[in-house]
């Protein structure tokens, strides 16, 4: 009984096993059919790929072959533009400092050349005056040894009174006399008016001295004092007010003119080359009235100053841009140009009076 119980669980395990065998094979063939499938898309896919690494692996070839020249051009041009720059920068460094040689070069000799050009113009002057004097002195000498010599031939032709001829002959030499007083009297006055417009300029440099060098000039030439202010002192482009440095300094030299009341004064405007323009309406259409306007804009703070100077002393005039002292065409010379001169000449009234009566 035993037995048959154990045969018929056999059995049945056997019977089991079976049924179990066949779908797991079942599931086995299903999943080996997928398998195949996929590995000959897989195939596929990977023969595609292959193709198009081969094509792409051609053409890097292509290209690396195309590269390498145009590598070894850049190169090639790399270190020629390396070069070229290097000897760029060295011709700038030689032409900065020749550039720099030849403005200062340039300084000293328009420097030298001005005060040469003063020398001459004054000595030059001098002697032209000088000239003159002798000249009138010549011909009044030929004149009186003319008369002389008449006189003579009159005593040697003529029985003639002999005091009356020596009356004549002191007469002439008196004459000669008092001309030689009146030349001396007049290189005498030349050389104290030389002396009077030296002793100007000094006390003009002395009153200005903190504004020397700042915008401010003080020149002697043909006799005259020249006070140059530049626009750091004075005008804003287009501009005629004052800035309170310029103001300051046109009060020293208002109180130096009050002190000394044998000084004429002209006050010239001077502008640049470019056309005045402006968008309102100032009452200004050019140069020309910008430049009387500056210079009345100074005749104002001078008499307005705190202390008396006569206004028939002062002569305002505007120059626009015609009288230049830097004919470039650079900022830096048009702003040498926007400027006040302040003219200052001593009183001559012993020289008129003496050449009147001569």
């Amino acid at each position: 009984m035993k037995t048959l119980i154990h045969l018929c669980i056999i059995g049945t395990i056997v019977l089991l096993l079976s049924c179990v065998s066949q779908n797991v094979h079942k599931d086995m063939k299903e999943k080996k059919q997928k398998c195949e499938t996929e590995r000959d898309r897989l195939k596929g896919v990977n023969d595609s790929l292959s193709t198009k690494i081969n094509e792409m692996q051609a053409e890097y070839e292509k290209l690396k072959k195309q590269i390498t020249p145009l590598i070894d051009d850049t190169t090639i041009r790399g270190r020629a533009f390396r070069t070229l720059t290097t000897q760029y920068n060295q011709v700038e460094a030689q032409y900065e400092l020749i550039y720099k040689n030849f403005e200062r070069l340039k300084k000293e000799h328009d420097d030298q050349e001005k005060k040469i050009s003063n020398k001459l113009f004054n000595t030059q002057d001098d002697l032209l005056k000088k000239e003159d004097d002798l000249k009138k002195l010549e011909a009044s000498l030929t004149d009186q040894k003319n008369k002389l010599e008449t006189l003579k031939r009159d005593l040697d032709n003529k029985d003639i009174d002999l005091k009356t001829k020596d009356f004549e002959l002191k007469k002439q030499s008196n004459l000669i006399e008092e001309k030689n007083k009146k030349l001396q009297e007049l290189t005498a006055i030349l050389t104290k008016k030389d002396s009077v417009t030296k002793a100007l300029k000094d006390k003009v440099s002395n009153a200005l001295t903190g504004f020397i060098n700042d915008g401010l000039t003080v020149e002697m030439k043909n006799g005259k004092i020249y006070v140059s202010l530049d626009e750091k002192l004075l005008f804003k482009s287009a501009k005629w007010e004052v800035d309170a440095r310029g103001k300051e300094a046109l009060k020293k030299l208002a109180l130096l003119l009050s002190q000394n009341t044998d000084i004429n004064v002209m006050i010239e405007g001077h502008t640049d080359n470019v056309p005045y323009s402006s968008k309102v309406n100032t009452g200004v259409e050019d140069n020309w009235d910008l430049s009387v306007k500056r210079a009345t804009s100074i005749v104002k703070i001078l008499l307005n100053s705190g202390v008396s100077i006569d206004p028939k002393r002062i002569i305002p005039a505007g120059r626009s841009e015609f009288v230049p002292v830097d004919f470039g065409k650079t900022p830096e010379a048009r702003q040498k140009n926007r400027r006040i001169e302040v003219i200052l000449t001593p009183k001559l009234d012993e020289l008129f009076k003496v050449l009147e009566t001569n």
